[in-house]
């Protein structure tokens, strides 16, 4: 058993947990309280571990005598920028508290790990705008609590005391959430929380476990440093392009570019360059002397295309330059948003992507639109981080493409930014958005019982419509939606929508509501049917 936490145990910890969450990975999925096709919380959370141990085996190559607070700075830095959903920026920071806990430790033994425990609930709690108890909240407050009570300086004692501790708060979370006691399951997050907690017992209770090679994830990004005061002093070009190479040498092109410049993002697109190599955005601010190097890095790593070289004069503030970053999914809303003169990003970003999104702007101020309410802290992160660097960044809180939509429509340039983003968020607020969708499970909604295979109407993010043929179920969605008034209603038919489901629709509408203005797109997203909107 270990006396104190050293980076060799974070090291194993890190590995520990990711193999956890992988095993648990399908049971906290299927902890998602609603019947809709996004209950994805164990695989965020795997995907966050991903990036914090490939920060960690990073860190190691790099300084294999890495200190303790820094080898934790460094997986919580890991963790931030591969974050996916709410879920896994919030671990993310209760990583962060416990680093920034221990980068002032002397030793980490019982009494040290109480207090990065406290640390580690006061960044999660400040990471959420409204905190809700029955959540993750409530889970690492508890393992701080009952670490605490322990008042002991024994790590193995406090270790377990907190694991126990946030067992128990699991437990009760179906008494704090009432949407958990009708579905009958506990939080996923803080399900999620205890399997790393369980894997930190396991790790100081056997100091003999040997960490496993780091695996090559080609959809989880590489990390960006620390961002400094000024991510642009001294660096005035950004270099960026499209490599295909094999992860491990993508690692090698990570620290060449590390050396030539800052505000590095090496993101995995998850595509298949067409010779069976994974496809990587490449993004990095450099002075003018290194523009060949780091072009020719990328040459040394892969095949490297879609090469642009920008001045970073023209993209900073003092420009008039503005971009938006759209979370998206199907080629015909990403054409839509194209149109718009947005940067698209596919569902479920992470924030190293987000960021890179924002980036690729060019601009000096930036306006994010999430999409999706488990996009939205990720979204919060990747602004925090491009503020760092310099850009102007804004987050919209849409739930719905349509929303988006309704926001950028409103965009004017000739105001100012701030008044532009307020008037993009009175437009998306006065969106009322409804999707059809198939039910992934058996669940206890607020319009009855469904069985997954049902179709599922939903306004503003609430179940209202139970059945099993689209068209009756769109009809009775969108009956629900305007007899609230309305005067344009925007429809995206989703990648099975059948040819006849426009006429359809579009027949409903002018009969039963013969005053409304209708938009129809071929939106081409999956998981969606059909997503409405209406103003």
């Amino acid at each position: 058993m270990l006396e104190t936490l050293d980076a060799a145990a974070v090291h194993r910890w890190c590995d520990g947990g990711l193999e956890a969450l992988r095993a648990h990975q399908r049971e906290i999925d299927d902890l998602n309280v609603y019947p809709v096709p996004d209950g994805d919380t164990g695989t965020n959370l795997v995907l966050t571990l991903t990036a914090a141990q490939e920060a960690v085996a990073s860190a190691l190559h790099e300084e294999p005598r890495t200190p303790l607070g820094r080898l934790m700075a460094r997986m919580a830095r890991g963790a931030l920028l591969g974050a996916r959903g709410n879920s896994g920026v919030i671990v993310s920071q209760i990583l962060r508290g416990m680093a920034d806990s221990f980068a002032s430790a002397v030793a980490v033994r019982g009494a040290e790990l109480a207090r990065a425990l406290r640390e580690a609930t006061d960044a999660a709690y400040a990471a959420v705008a409204r905190p809700v108890e029955g959540t993750v909240l409530s889970v690492v407050a508890a393992a701080a609590e009952g670490a605490g009570k322990t008042r002991s300086d024994n790590l193995v004692t406090v270790a377990r005391a907190a694991a126990r501790a946030a067992a128990e708060a699991l437990d009760r979370t179906p008494q704090q959430l009432p949407v958990l006691a009708r579905a009958g399951v506990v939080d996923a997050g803080g399900r999620g929380l205890c399997v790393l907690l369980d894997a930190l017992v396991d790790t100081v209770e056997e100091a003999e476990f040997e960490p496993s090679a780091p695996p090559a994830v080609a959809s989880v990004p590489a990390l960006a440093p620390e961002p400094a005061e000024s991510d642009c002093a001294g660096q005035g070009y950004e270099v960026q392009f499209l490599v295909d190479a094999e992860a491990t040498a993508v690692d090698r092109l990570r620290e060449t570019l590390a050396g030539l410049g800052e505000s590095l993002v090496i993101v995995g697109t998850g595509d298949d360059g067409g010779d069976g190599l994974p496809t990587w955005n490449v993004h990095v601010h450099v002075p003018v002397a290194a523009i060949g190097p780091a072009v020719e890095a990328g040459v040394t790593a892969g095949r490297p295309y879609k090469i642009s070289v920008t001045h970073l004069a023209e993209k900073r503030p003092g420009t008039e330059a503005r971009g938006a970053v759209v979370v998206a999914a199907g080629d015909g809303l990403t054409a839509l948003f194209e149109a718009e003169g947005a940067v698209v990003v596919g569902r479920n970003p992470s924030t190293a992507e987000m960021l890179a999104a924002v980036h690729a702007c060019g601009a000096a101020s930036v306006v994010l639109l999430p999409n999706d309410a488990n996009t939205h802290a990720v979204a919060i992160a990747a602004a925090r981080e491009a503020e760092a660097a310099g850009v102007h960044v804004s987050v919209v809180p849409t739930r719905s493409p349509v929303q988006a939509l309704a926001a950028l429509a409103v965009r004017d340039h000739g105001r100012p930014f701030a008044d532009d983003v307020i008037a993009m968020a009175e437009a998306a607020g006065a969106c009322r958005y409804g999707e059809v969708c198939t039910a992934q499970r058996d669940a206890l909604t607020v319009a009855g019982p469904c069985r997954a295979g049902d179709l599922l109407g939903l306004v503003d993010g609430e179940v209202h419509v139970i059945g099993t043929d689209l068209g009756d179920v769109s009809h009775r969605l969108l009956d629900r939606m305007l007899g609230g008034g309305g005067e344009l209603v925007t429809l995206v038919l989703g990648a099975d929508a059948s040819p006849e489901l426009e006429g359809d629709l579009r027949g409903h509408v002018h009969r039963t509501w013969p005053f409304i203005e209708l938009q129809c797109y071929a939106g081409g997203q999956p998981r969606y049917h059909l997503l409405a909107g209406v103003e």
